[in-house]
């Protein structure tokens, strides 16, 4: 069973990894989809904290979305940052189609502010799971 303390490390840990993203991104820009891929692989690691804490099985091979969907039954406060995950499916979906037009202005920037929401958001959940002696 993961308890509170964990769960908040886990998603400093975490965040930890967004920050160094955002770090590394600024002193040495990374192309647009590399910058995509790894701002939706953290924001993967984020959801599985949160669905290890709620005790929600998932598939080793899920993906962003269906992280969130596991993560949101039952529980539609998750709904949340919903947009947030799909954002980065969106600018994945634009690259992969060359449609940079469709992109919004800055969107390495996006990226970064998308990933610090999500990080924000289920950081500010766990802490008031943990005062209110909830399980995150």
């Amino acid at each position: 069973m993961t308890n509170k303390p964990d769960v908040l490390a886990d998603l400093e840990r975490v965040s930890a990894q967004v920050e160094a993203l955002a770090r590394r991104q600024a002193a040495s820009p990374m192309p647009l989809a590399e910058l995509v891929e790894a701002g939706i692989a953290e924001a993967e690691a984020l959801l599985r904290v949160m669905l290890k804490a709620e005790h929600k099985p998932w598939a080793s091979d899920a993906e962003l979305l269906d992280l969130w969907k596991t993560l949101v039954k039952g529980a539609p406060h998750w709904n949340t940052i919903r947009d947030n995950c799909r954002e980065l499916i969106y600018y994945r979906n634009c690259l992969a189609a060359g449609r940079e037009d469709a992109l919004p202005a800055q969107p390495e920037r996006m990226v970064m502010h998308t990933l610090r929401h999500i990080v924000l958001y289920l950081r500010s959940h766990a802490e008031q799971q943990d005062a209110q002696g909830e399980p995150a």
